[in-house]
């Protein structure tokens, strides 16, 4: 397994923020997305620090971030050695093309291939879990394509006898997207699993708009729900509507990343179903969520992505939230090499 310099040495990150923007002008990414601009990925690629089949193990906390294949055992093997992850919290591709582009990374292929593609990496998450863990899976559905491929994964999830359904959660999007003949597309699709009997932790969370209201009369008087309450918080229930979806002016937004998970989610999976010092993996590290939460709630986060680009983001996410306390890079670029060498944003 492939080792780096000591994390805060390989920082490319001054204590400045040289790109910060006068109040009040507009502000967008700085760097397009990454897999629809194939030339823009050969220009970062050089500044990867890995490549195919390597793997940086942190030496702070003991974080492993690695360039791998998840449909591959021997290379999940490869990054968890004789490790258990206690939680697994997997993104994978939907097999719908975003914004009507093929790519590499966001996939448009048969139904029967991806399944094929599916089993595989399922099948080599079990083999990594401990005997008691919870397992997550973002999954989509194209309504355009009888809204596969949900439906079929979670048949396919049948034939996996270690794994038993705990749940099945919405996430509202507070910003949709959608056209003037169709309802507004707000919601994200969660899939909770369990291998053996892994303890689940109750959380909170503040009352959301969308909940006030429930007017009562009470004593006389025309009461609002958050008046009868004998809290301010409440137990997420399987839908969630008060997490924002990560865009441009969100500190925690990674520009070039497509359908970035926001931290909140990660944050409720991970503190729900795991404990401190527990492994948690994730084989589709993409904007390096995962590892971010797991560093801010001492757990230890073994991920990998198949493109080294993403990889490298994970790894630079880690070393700016280290170093400058910051969760993202909002509207900035995180290859400020580009800029410097082109003297312009990408």
């Amino acid at each position: 397994m492939k080792k780096t310099k000591n994390v805060q040495d390989m920082s490319l990150f001054s204590e400045a923020e040289p790109n910060e923007d006068k109040v009040g002008r507009t502000t967008t990414e700085k760097l397009h997305r990454l897999d629809l601009h194939s030339e823009l990925r050969e220009k970062i690629l050089p500044f990867c620090r890995l490549r195919y089949g390597e793997v940086w193990e942190d030496p702070v906390r003991g974080h492993r971030v690695g360039v791998l294949d998840a449909t591959k055992f021997e290379d999940v093997k490869q990054i968890m050695g004789d490790k258990k992850a206690d939680l697994v919290i997997n993104d994978p591709p939907y097999n719908v093309a975003v914004g009507n582009a093929n790519t590499s990374n966001l996939f448009k292929i048969s139904l029967d291939e991806y399944l094929k593609f599916s089993e595989k990496w399922i099948k080599n998450t079990i083999e990594i879990m401990a005997p008691d863990a919870h397992l997550y899976i973002w999954i989509g559905a194209d309504y355009k394509d009888n809204f596969q491929p949900l439906p079929d994964l979670m048949i396919l999830m049948r034939q996996f006898k270690e794994l038993r359904p705990r749940n099945y959660i919405t996430v509202r999007n507070q910003r949709g997207y959608g056209t003037q003949k169709n309802w507004m597309w707000v919601r994200q699709e969660l899939l909770h699993y369990a291998k053996g009997n892994p303890p689940f932790r109750v959380v909170y969370t503040d009352i959301p708009k969308i909940l006030r209201g429930y007017y009562k009369v009470v004593g006389g008087r025309l009461t609002e729900n958050l008046e009868r309450s004998r809290s301010s918080t409440l137990r997420p229930g399987n839908v969630w509507v008060d997490i924002q979806q990560v865009f441009y002016r969100m500190e925690e937004n990674v520009p070039g990343c497509y359908a970035q998970k926001p931290l909140r989610a990660i944050e409720r999976i991970v503190l729900s179903s795991s404990k401190k010092e527990d492994l948690v993996a994730d084989f589709f590290a993409h904007s390096g969520t995962t590892l971010i939460v797991g560093e801010m709630h001492n757990r230890i986060v073994y991920t990998f992505d198949i493109d080294p680009v993403f990889a490298e983001i994970t790894i630079r996410r880690l070393e700016r939230f280290r170093k400058m306390g910051k969760l993202g890079w909002q509207w900035r670029n995180p290859f400020p090499e580009i800029e410097r060498k082109e003297r312009r944003w990408i």
